[in-house]
């Protein structure tokens, strides 16, 4: 015990030194914003003593005078908006202690057993991930009418709230940990409560939160352009008293967090060693859920109500594949730290809605094209939509082209959309034809394809909607220029049809409706979105977008799905691991993948023809599209 406290104590020392370092450099600032003020002053005292006296100093007063006032009044503003400006505060769920009394509880036992100050509040993100967070600027703190620190209680008073940060705990943490692994993870989080509480510490603290948010403030291109030239001298000085305390309060944070992980070891060391291990599972099964089950549905208007729930359905999906992580299993028996929580079903529809506008950039509130959906109706919900929606849009596209729909006159109905005309359009002309036909080489050509574009246009369009959609064609022809080889599609028709397929869904998405104006959550629960810059969503994007050959393969292997589900009775299903997955007698069906790539690439339709001969598909019949 000794040894960690000197440990502590340490880290803590090397942390209050840096903060002082920094408190030094504003120290500075303050005396080169004072110093054409004391030179004023000794001026106007020689002159009013009668031993600075002459035209010469006369001049000099005046000037110095003027320069003094200037100066202090820039200083003034600049300290004025590095006090006001608003932090950045990262978009959280908070948590009441009425509605978690037991995490409360358990945060607070151990506070006392780390000796440090406990946090004002708790919140959850949508990540794998706890920290503290200072919210102590006015425009981040309770309503005026909560005077009371919630874990402290009402002993702490106002004075006290604006001292503690906030603990931000992921919320793929309470769902996949056990109670005990949450305790022992949290402990080093709560112990950097201590070094925190430390006056020059908190006030080194704020004067860079200041600095950030002024730097934030000044980049504000919203604003009237009259006050444009006054904020690019503020961000100028803020970044330059930024980089001048950059490197020492990048180690005092490596000073607290020494400090605190340090204390730390003195609680539940063993249980932390193994729950470290969790960590590193959540944050994987978190992330594999994320883009390829939630993508999905986000993109479809659907958003995952219990996502951190699928979290422990994924990691369990895991653990019974993997022989490595048998021994996860055994401890879905144990407490799970949700059970922390009054009603954890609440909580997690305000992550799961928080997690898509961060990671998507959907609307605040539910609506008719932003609805959530439950696990078991995700299948039917999402998986048939998406399949469907997309094999539609593949058929439209081919339209634009000019492929004739039924190759084969005597298919039942020769208008419907059918498998058949993909596949026999996609195979490489030196398979079955010599060369193109005429009408599908003229509708390739980009006479032809402008004309299908303008037919296929509404009667009147947006000026903006217009210059997005350029925009777009212009970046995927750049693209096709500048990387020939990698993502686009090797032969003629397939790459014709994967650059209308990217355009077309570019209009589609220039043409969709804006996110409605943020409002309160619909849980009750999540934060204001004042705190956090809303025009920025997405802030994290899961994925970059996809290319051309990404695109029409998701097509055709909707369309193979489709068709499957239409004529042979598969059913489409989920997988936690890798989304929408097609269920054919039960099974899902893991071989398609490379048949649709051999297809798409290289223009080579036999082993998916087998592959569907196999299963009993029958790509001549027509599908049912959304």
């Amino acid at each position: 015990m000794t040894g960690i406290a000197m440990g502590s104590e340490v880290g803590a020392q090397a942390a209050r030194a840096r903060a002082l370092a920094v408190l030094r450099i504003r120290g500075r600032a303050l005396a080169v914003a004072l110093l054409p003020a004391a030179a004023a002053v000794i001026l106007v005292a020689g002159g009013t003593s009668d031993h600075l006296v002459g035209p010469g100093w006369d001049a000099a007063r005046a000037v110095v005078s003027v320069v003094a006032l200037v100066v202090l009044l820039a200083a003034g503003v600049i300290a004025l908006v590095v006090a006001r400006a608003r932090p950045a505060v990262s978009p959280t769920v908070p948590i009441a202690e009425d509605a978690a009394p037991d995490l409360y509880r358990l945060v607070r036992d151990l506070a006392e057993r780390l000796d440090v100050p406990a946090p004002s509040a708790i919140a959850l993100t949508p990540d794998c991930d706890s920290w503290l967070e200072d919210r102590t600027h006015p425009a981040q703190g309770p309503p005026a009418r909560q005077e009371r620190d919630e874990l402290a209680g009402a002993a702490g008073g106002r004075h006290r709230r604006t001292a503690a940060p906030v603990l931000v705990i992921g919320s793929p943490f309470l769902w996949w940990m056990r109670v005990g692994e949450l305790r022992a993870v949290l402990a080093p989080v709560v112990a950097g409560t201590g070094p925190s509480a430390h006056p020059d510490i908190a006030a080194a603290r704020r004067f860079v939160r200041g600095l950030d948010a002024a730097v934030a403030t000044a980049a504000d291109h919203g604003r009237c352009p009259a006050f444009r030239p006054a904020c690019a001298g503020i961000g100028w000085v803020a970044r330059l008293l930024l980089r001048s305390c950059r490197q020492h309060a990048a180690e005092m944070e490596r000073g607290v967090a020494a400090a605190a992980a340090e204390r730390a070891q003195a609680v539940d060391y063993g249980v932390r060693i193994v729950a470290q291990e969790q960590v590193g599972l959540a944050y994987a099964g978190w992330d594999r859920l994320l883009t390829r089950v939630a993508l999905p549905a986000w993109r479809m208007g659907r958003w995952p109500a219990r996502l951190d729930a699928g979290v422990v359905a994924a990691l369990t999906e895991l653990s019974r594949r993997d022989r490595l992580a048998e021994g996860f299993a055994s401890r879905l028996g144990e407490r799970p730290a949700c059970d922390l929580l009054e009603e954890p079903g609440t909580v997690d529809e305000a992550a799961s809605l928080l997690a898509a506008r961060l990671f998507h950039g959907g609307p605040a509130e539910c609506g008719p094209d932003w609805a959530p959906v439950d696990w078991s109706e995700y299948p039917e919900e999402v998986v048939d939509r998406k399949w469907r929606t997309d094999a539609a849009r593949l058929h439209r596209v081919l339209d634009a082209l000019g492929v004739r729909r039924a190759p084969d006159p005597t298919v039942h109905d020769p208008n419907g959309p059918t498998l058949t005309r993909v596949l026999d359009h996609l195979t490489a002309p030196d398979r079955d034809d010599p060369e193109p036909s005429d009408a599908e080489a003229t509708a390739a050509s980009p006479a032809a394809t402008s004309d299908a574009d303008t037919d296929a246009k509404p009667p009147s369009r947006d000026p903006a909607t217009l210059d997005a959609e350029a925009e777009a064609e212009a970046d995927a022809d750049t693209d096709a220029d500048l990387h020939p080889d990698e993502d686009t599609p090797r032969t003629p028709r397939t790459a014709a049809l994967a650059a209308r397929l990217s355009a077309e869904l570019a209009r589609e998405d220039a043409a969709a409706p804006p996110a409605p104006a943020p409002g309160a959550s619909p849980s009750g629960q999540a934060g204001p979105d004042a705190l956090w810059d809303v025009d920025a969503l997405p802030l994290f994007p899961l994925q970059p977008p996809r290319t051309e050959r990404e695109l029409l393969t998701d097509h055709v292997t909707a369309m193979v799905c489709c068709a499957a589900m239409d004529t042979a009775g598969a059913q489409p299903g989920l997988d936690w691991l890798d989304g929408p997955t097609l269920l054919v007698g039960g099974e899902r069906a893991t071989d398609l993948a490379p048949r649709v790539l051999s297809l798409v690439e290289d223009g080579d339709p036999d082993p998916l023809r087998a592959w569907l001969s196999d299963l009993g598909i029958r790509p001549e019949k027509p599908v049912r599209l959304v």
